[in-house]
């Protein structure tokens, strides 16, 4: 396998496959996947993931939008031109430079984990303007205790050392990504295992991730919830070993117009886990918002 993915040789068995392309935009090639007719939905994955994460929301839901999902900067199929593009702000000034380079303008936007903190910051920032964002498992808060004051220099040694690069890509066998996976609180099916493992066990990917969370500052996500202009639901799942579920019940008390969805048993990876039940979160949050 090469330092990065190579389309025409690892997107092969790659989930959704027709409805796969490569656009330009921001200074890089994205890989995007649309499918569906009707308004547009955004699907953001989160750090170290891809499309892959959406793929069996995405058919359920394109019976009534035109869903789009890409990877992000650094992640899968898309390669990033610089570290900017991997920091919060960066992500976000990406992700609305192909919006437009696609003429798509959101109705409604999913993220989970960190791709629903790119989601608050590109309305923050009036980069788009959807009716209302879903955040599935969002993450919102920095790492707090003894943790978070080494993490970051930490990812940033990281990100910056080839030979950890190659070494954690060594690493992922089966048996070291399904410890990963379930460390998160999550029971992935065999296919998901195996494209993490596809992801995990490439350099370019795992550059790409270290890079992100190198480059990630969560201390201005509180206020940025805060200031958000639209409504968000925030969905958590009881069993995240991922993001604390009262961290939830935190980033609703900050937004002004917040709504909150318990995903009960499950883990980081819940729309993974339950397809059907997250589409359905998706196409109508308020049919499942605790009262």
């Amino acid at each position: 396998m090469g330092y990065y993915l190579d389309w025409a040789k690892d997107g092969r068995d790659w989930p959704n496959h027709a409805a796969s392309r490569f656009v330009d935009a921001a200074g890089m090639p994205w890989h995007v996947q649309i499918m569906g007719e009707g308004p547009a939905l955004l699907l953001l994955h989160g750090t170290g993931s891809a499309t892959h994460t959406w793929r069996d929301v995405m058919p359920k839901l394109a019976a009534h939008y035109t869903v789009v999902a890409m990877d992000l900067p650094g992640h899968a199929f898309t390669q990033p031109p610089s570290k900017h593009s991997l920091s919060l702000p960066g992500m976000a000034a990406a992700v609305a430079s192909l919006l437009r380079t696609l003429k798509v303008e959101p109705v409604r936007a999913v993220g989970h984990s960190a791709g629903a903190a790119v989601l608050v910051r590109m309305a923050v920032e009036r980069l788009f303007a959807p009716a209302d964002i879903i955040s599935f498992n969002g993450a919102f808060f920095p790492v707090s205790g003894v943790a978070g004051q080494f993490f970051s220099p930490l990812a940033k040694t990281f990100a910056n050392a080839t030979i950890v690069q190659k070494l954690f890509a060594r690493m992922a066998d089966r048996k070291a990504v399904e410890r990963l996976l379930r460390d998160t609180g999550s029971h992935i099916d065999a296919e998901g295992i195996t494209l993490y493992q596809k992801l995990f066990s490439n350099e370019g990917h795992i550059a790409g991730t270290l890079g992100m969370m190198a480059a990630w500052d969560l201390h201005w996500v509180p206020q940025d919830l805060k200031n958000l202009p639209l409504p968000i639901t925030l969905v958590y799942a009881t069993g995240d070993r991922t993001i604390p579920p009262a961290r939830a019940a935190e980033a609703a008390r900050l937004a002004q117009h917040a709504g909150l969805i318990e995903i009960k048993g499950l883990g980081h990876l819940a729309h993974e886990e339950d397809p059907t039940g997250a589409a359905a979160i998706i196409a109508d949050p308020a049919a499942h918002a605790l009262r």
